[in-house]
């Protein structure tokens, strides 16, 4: 085998670790921001819990008192309402941050 040839040889190997090691870095980060929108929708999921057993309170029922659909839906709407207010804040700490209070 020739010089070249094992230089060719040792080069392509050293291409392909890198790109293994290149992959494996965004199979790292796509986990990783898997794990965080797991977490997050675990923290919405429970906020909207929360809410829908104080408004359950406050009309005086209980969980029992609606069906599972009824429930679902109920719950639904609690979590777009928590999402609908973290964007709005989102919105305004953007706008603050870049001056622009005037317009929130």
């Amino acid at each position: 085998m020739k010089f070249t040839d094992r230089l060719k040889t040792k080069t392509s190997d050293i291409i392909n670790l890198t790109k293994e090691q290149f992959d494996k870095t965004f199979d790292y980060a796509k986990i990783k921001s898997d794990k965080i929108k797991e977490k997050i929708d675990a923290k919405i999921q429970e906020k909207a819990v929360l809410n829908l057993k104080a408004e359950l309170a406050m009309r005086h029922k209980t969980f029992d008192d609606y069906t599972d659909e009824e429930l679902e839906i109920m719950l639904v709407r609690e979590k777009d309402k928590i999402i609908h207010e973290l964007k709005n804040r989102s919105l305004v700490a953007a706008l603050a941050l870049l001056g622009l209070d005037f317009l929130v």
